[in-house]
């Protein structure tokens, strides 16, 4: 093996990217680095729900160490009655919110089942996940065309987060309730009364939508809504009944007028096919006698051919035509009288 040369020695000594005169500043950098990446993980640390701050990371100050200090000595000396006081259980339905002196413990909500809490040091908060349903009060709304309705509709929620529902808002069933009448009314501004009996489907929707995004924040998950019932004002109604009759009667007219077109030019066509044959007519006349003998009634028939009618009927004709030609008595004096 060869010795290392000096320079090789040097550079030992000195990794590349440094200089022998800052070899003395490179531990205080790495110390510095040290704490600014400690600093970082303590900040992130407390945004650990979904860019919610949290004071749960922090450190207890004297006082409440005192006060859980003393929390813990009451607990031993009373126990076993304590133990009836610790302990909370909480259903398969619902989690619990505890918070330590004012502070939200770590470890986010607790449940389902049992959890410690210490005795006037822990305060908890039970929150139902299950779904709730809630009628939104009757809403006069002025449509889009000024017709005056009233709508009322149903919402089904749940809690999504139990954390944002009891920290960032005071109240969220009363929040919901608010915020779903004055999100009916402005829906509803929007549309047209024809839309708003005909559309309910898509307003539902859009009303889901809108109520979802606005409440999301306080870990409020929109499930449905459904538009009960729209009333009109009576006049409307009546107005809107004559309407709709008279639309309907137009259409009975033109569907029989339709009807009776048709049937006269079969009946045209009928009399062309008879008209060409003379049996074609007595046997039409058989059958007309053979459908009413069908029927049990006292109706007596007499055939009578029509042939036996044909020379009255050219007399009478004759008869009429003469009558039109010669002038009467009654015109021949008057004109007389004239000359």
């Amino acid at each position: 093996m060869h010795p290392a040369s000096p320079h090789q020695h040097r550079s030992r000594l000195n990794p590349p990217g440094t200089v022998a005169g800052q070899t003395s500043l490179a531990p205080q950098q790495q110390q510095q680095q040290q704490q600014q990446q400690h600093t970082v993980q303590i900040s992130s640390s407390t945004h650990p729900y979904q860019g919610l701050k949290t004071s749960e990371n922090e450190e207890m100050g004297c006082v409440e160490l005192l006060a859980t200090a003393i929390s813990v000595l009451i607990m031993v000396l009373t126990f076993p009655f304590s133990v009836f006081i610790c302990f909370k259980v909480v259903s398969e339905y619902e989690r619990a919110v505890i918070f330590r002196m004012g502070r939200l413990r770590s470890g986010g909500a607790r449940g389902p089942g049992v959890f410690f809490v210490l005795p006037c040091v822990d305060d908890y908060y039970p929150v139902d996940l299950r779904t709730v349903s809630f009628d939104v009060p009757p809403q006069e709304v002025l449509s889009k065309d000024s017709v005056t309705v009233t709508v009322d509709a149903v919402v089904y929620y749940r809690i999504s987060d139990p954390l944002k529902a009891v920290i960032q808002v005071s109240n969220y069933s009363h929040s919901t309730r608010l915020l779903a009448a004055t999100t009916l009314r402005n829906v509803l501004g929007t549309r047209n009364l024809s839309e708003l009996l005909t559309e309910r489907e898509t307003i539902s929707h859009t009303m889901q939508m809108s109520l979802d995004e606005a409440t999301d924040p306080w870990g409020v998950k929109v499930e449905r809504v459904e538009i009960k019932d729209v009333s009109l004002p009576t006049a409307l109604q009546r107005a809107m009944a004559a309407e709709a009759e008279a639309a309907r009667e137009a259409r009975a007219k033109v569907i029989a007028a339709e009807g009776e077109m048709k049937s006269s030019r079969a009946l045209k066509e009928a009399s062309e096919i008879i008209s060409s044959s003379p049996s074609a007519l007595q046997l039409r006349y058989l059958q007309t006698l053979s459908s009413i003998s069908a029927e049990k009634n006292s109706t007596i028939i007499f055939p009578l051919p029509i042939e036996l009618l044909t020379p009255f009927l050219n007399s009478s004709a004759q008869h009429a035509a003469n009558l039109h030609a010669t002038p009467s008595p009654l015109h021949r004096h008057q004109h007389q009288h004239h000359q």
